[in-house]
């Protein structure tokens, strides 16, 4: 685990900052800098693009990660590295043709109960492309074990030149409808500079070769296709689902729930940028048991993080929504919601990974499309009746049954199992701070509640982990980190 402890925890603190710039942006610059319904419509737009942006990527992502270590020759790798660029261009041009020939019956759908919507259709497969790229040129660098500066683009660089537009926006120096447009050339910017630095660890030698094993390539990068689009169905689809029944500003406001949700998931996001190449090598070399001790170290370590996340964030949400503007305060109850939902997916460890490497793929991807179908019609039952409540509920139950059926199919069907008596521990613990904590108000100011607080909870939190030994992994880290201030537990 000292790759992955390394580059994960580096990640990890990227991830973090990222999530805390964007944090500032989604709680206090998007709300009264863009107001909701510009902040509505740029979050539909890239919400959107994320949707589609797996049918322009056509899973080369992953395709890569996959496949890059079984070729034995130098040769072999870069012509299969020329394949993933290349080919996804192909894809996109039957695509951009069958779009521009529906585009007006589409943008008439869309734009139904939400008029605003109308004029910047064109950005939504724009943007959707360039996140394909950018996804593809960060797998480039990740088969090279360089995972850390793609992340820093995707986290903090994204979040960082977005709070600079919103400062142009706060001067003056762009409107309203131009900063929808400089939001586009932000995710324009990232694949360019994502690219020139996965061509900078290794220059690409483009050659116009189809690999050898292009069958067996090709249907896994089928089923990819399948696995991302109900993945970011499940992430976003809610967003798009809400544009088609309520005004577009109740997406600002679910938006800013999902976000201080979303932040449960980024342990996950961090450490699975370079378990999941490791995952691939260790299937791929039929180790078992390495694989199935990975499995328990990355559930656990992942359990514990994200809970602490969960944690803080569950007790302070009354304060939190004391920050923003009155009307985003409804959100409450989906930030429980979704962030439970998040926690669920998060103890898995790396079950995705293990998944999308085995033969055995395809049925679960079945399952997954069958549940994006329930999503969607539980979204039309619940949205008009109980509004972006009723959208959080359907997300947390789509995801519950999707990550359910994922554990059962890889314990069943691999003999794997994330879960030991730690697992048990942890939450129990979490769950008897959450009771203790939730409950006491502090009479200050929001922030020094909220500092105070998070301070309490990290100690006990901390402490109690470690004596129970809940995590060795994290055990050594914090060992090794008094160690060098001279502080022993």
């Amino acid at each position: 685990m000292g790759i992955v402890l390394n580059q994960s925890f580096k990640n990890t603190i990227i991830t973090y900052i990222g999530f805390a710039i964007g944090a500032i942006n989604t709680l206090y610059l998007y709300p009264v800098f863009l107001g909701a319904t510009y902040y509505a419509l740029t979050n539909y737009i890239t919400s959107a693009a994320n949707v589609i942006m797996p049918l322009f990527a056509i899973g080369m992502q992953n395709t890569l990660v996959k496949f890059y270590s079984q070729y034995k020759t130098e040769e072999e790798r870069e012509q299969f590295l020329s394949f993933t660029a290349l080919f996804p261009i192909l894809m996109c041009i039957p695509l951009g043709i069958i779009g521009l020939f529906f585009f007006d019956d589409i943008t008439a759908f869309v734009s139904k109960e939400n008029p605003v919507v109308k004029e910047f259709m064109l950005l939504i497969p724009f943007i959707g492309i360039c996140m394909a790229y950018f996804e593809i040129f960060y797998a480039w660098a990740r088969v090279h074990m360089h995972s850390v500066f793609g992340n820093f683009i995707k986290e903090v660089g994204l979040r960082l030149l977005s709070t600079v537009a919103l400062i142009g926006l706060y001067f003056k120096w762009i409107s309203l409808v131009e900063f929808v447009y400089v939001t586009a050339a932000i995710y324009f910017l990232a694949f360019m500079v994502t690219m020139f630095y996965a061509f900078y660890i290794k220059r690409p030698n483009f050659q116009i070769t189809i690999p050898e094993n292009v069958k067996a390539v090709m249907e896994y990068t089928f089923y990819i296709i399948l696995s991302g689009s109900v993945a970011n169905l499940l992430l976003d689809g809610d967003k798009l689902m809400l544009n088609q029944y309520m005004k577009i500003e109740n997406i600002a406001y679910y938006s800013v729930a999902t976000y201080i949700a979303l932040v449960i998931s980024v342990p996950s996001r961090a450490m699975h940028q370079i378990v999941y190449p490791i995952t691939a090598k260790l299937m791929h070399e039929n180790k078992h048991d390495e694989l199935n001790s990975l499995y328990k170290k990355t559930s656990i370590n992942l359990q514990m993080v994200g809970g602490f996340v969960m944690l803080c964030i569950f007790v302070n949400i009354s304060q939190l929504y004391e920050l923003v503007p009155k009307e985003y305060s409804g959100g409450i109850a989906v930030v429980f919601m979704i962030g439970l939902s998040k926690y669920f997916d998060l103890i898995l460890g790396n079950n995705n990974a293990i998944i999308f490497n085995t033969k055995y793929y395809r049925m679960v991807l079945y399952l997954g499309l069958m549940l994006v179908v329930l999503t969607i019609v539980l979204n039309m039952i619940f949205i008009p009746i109980f509004g972006i409540f009723g959208s959080a509920f359907a997300t947390l139950l789509s995801i519950t049954l999707y990550s359910l059926a994922k554990l059962l199919f890889v314990v069943k069907k691999l003999h794997l199992y994330p879960f030991t008596k730690e697992t048990i521990y942890s939450a129990l613990l979490t769950f008897a701070l959450f009771l203790v904590f939730y409950f006491w108000e502090f009479p200050f100011f929001q922030l020094i509640s909220i500092a105070l607080k998070s301070i309490l909870v990290t100690i006990l939190y901390v402490y109690l982990n470690y004596k129970f030994k809940i995590s060795p992994d994290i055990n050594k880290v914090i060992d090794s980190l008094l160690g060098k201030i001279g502080i022993k537990i």
